[in-house]
């Protein structure tokens, strides 16, 4: 189910503030596109990084991709026995 955060309380959803923070500093600010094609494979090469190299603090300096992996391992083992 959607649900909007309320007017003047950012901090409902701190995480997605954060990400909007570095998307906007990292990309929307620093780039001056052209051309949507272009905009495209900057963005798509930006959030690749972002997922696979960037290590989180809040993740014990795990990038995304990392932590991604070590959530499904649990499930990936509990399958393979049951």
């Amino acid at each position: 189910m959607l649900e909007f955060i309320k007017p003047g309380k950012l901090m409902q959803n701190a995480f997605i503030e954060r990400f909007n923070r570095t998307y906007r500093t990292e990309i929307l600010e620093f780039y001056l596109f052209r051309m949507l094609n272009e905009a495209q494979d900057i963005i798509e090469r930006w959030l690749t990084e972002y997922n696979s190299e960037w290590p989180q603090e809040s993740l014990n300096n795990l990038t995304l991709e990392e932590y991604r992996l070590m959530a499904e391992k649990p499930e990936l083992s509990k399958s393979t026995w049951n």
